[in-house]
């Protein structure tokens, strides 16, 4: 349902946190906050969103970077996903999240997008895409879990009414490093986990992420726990680039005398929010990463299952994403 041309706008560009902060609490609930706006000018070109004050993040330097801290790095929520495919640091203490912004789209993409864009993109489902009233977008229906509904794409887990999934490539393994989202308003700065941040349909079926309006989110911090464990990320997509995920998976494992130690993994693309596999985490700790714990824990995984007419296919995707996690 495309139009010719976006609707006017007034556009914002503040220089400073504080000036971004305070524009997005003048305008509240009429504002945007643009970053690379991959996303944003697909939606205001369809004309499926608008909002009437603009606010363009991309004169802030202070969201851009990677750095270290006492207890880990900080990652400018502004900083390219180019730049955190690229970064040493990142490459061999989490290379799990390099691997994963290095599978985004394209280089033209991620040459331009961000890791705080990535992680607020709104669902891909194209009913919602398109304009349709469905019941994010306000309605009284969610078109693609009906008889006739294309649901490939669709989750597995996790619907209320709507069953888009997080389109986020990033979020699982942010979620398996344990990082911690960092929010700032006009009331001040809250800090929430990464996997408190992304929220489902039974919380709020008109978000995917914890940010309302007047919110901003500025940077993502990672602790050592995790670093220089052994990684693994894969994903399954149609095409190998410009294409959404399928199914893609995510781990951190700590090995201490051939057995897991500790473990930590999240799935994309199943769930309305990255899924933390937490039965599977239970499953193999205390046990060898071998092909027996594999299977045991692609079982373990795919429990509760509940598939739509045309999405059959992702259970046994992630039983054996899971598998090749295990195996690492």
């Amino acid at each position: 349902m495309s139009k010719d041309m976006m609707r006017a706008f007034e556009l914002y560009q503040p220089d400073s946190v504080d000036n971004a902060v305070e524009l997005l609490d003048r305008f509240g609930s009429e504002s945007w906050a643009l970053a690379g706006g991959n996303d944003t000018l697909d939606w205001f070109k369809d004309r499926a969103k608008f909002a009437s004050s603009v606010v363009d993040l991309s004169g802030i330097e202070a969201l851009r970077g990677i750095r270290e801290t006492d207890d880990g790095i900080e990652i400018g929520a502004l900083t390219s996903l180019t730049d955190i495919e690229t970064s040493v640091l990142i490459q061999e203490r989490y290379s799990v999240l390099s691997d994963a912004a290095r599978r985004v789209a394209s280089p033209q993409i991620r040459n331009t997008g961000t890791i705080g864009g990535n992680v607020c993109q709104d669902a891909r489902c194209w009913y919602y895409r398109y304009g349709v009233d469905c019941y994010r977008a306000g309605g009284t229906t969610c078109y693609a879990d009906t008889p006739e509904g294309q649901n490939r794409e669709h989750c597995l887990w996790g619907a209320d009414r709507c069953v888009a999934v997080s389109p986020s490539d990033t979020a699982p393994a942010l979620v398996v490093l344990d990082a911690e989202m960092v929010i700032q308003n006009a009331e001040g700065e809250r800090v929430v986990s990464a996997e408190e941040f992304f929220i489902g349909p039974e919380v709020d079926i008109e978000r995917m992420t914890v940010l309302e309006p007047g919110d901003l989110l500025t940077a993502i911090r990672i602790p050592n726990d995790w670093a220089g464990a052994q990684f693994y990320f894969e994903k399954v997509a149609d095409r190998n680039s410009w294409d959404f995920a399928l199914v893609n998976i995510a781990s951190a494992m700590v090995l201490e005398g051939g057995t897991i130690a500790r473990i930590r993994m999240a799935a994309g693309a199943v769930e309305c929010v990255p899924r933390r596999l937490n039965v599977v985490e239970e499953v193999v700790t205390g046990s060898a990463p071998d092909e027996a714990t594999a299977a045991l824990a692609g079982q373990a995984a795919v429990r509760g299952a509940a598939p739509l007419n045309y999405n059959h296919f992702k259970i046994p995707l992630l039983e054996n994403l899971v598998k090749r996690a295990i195996r690492g």
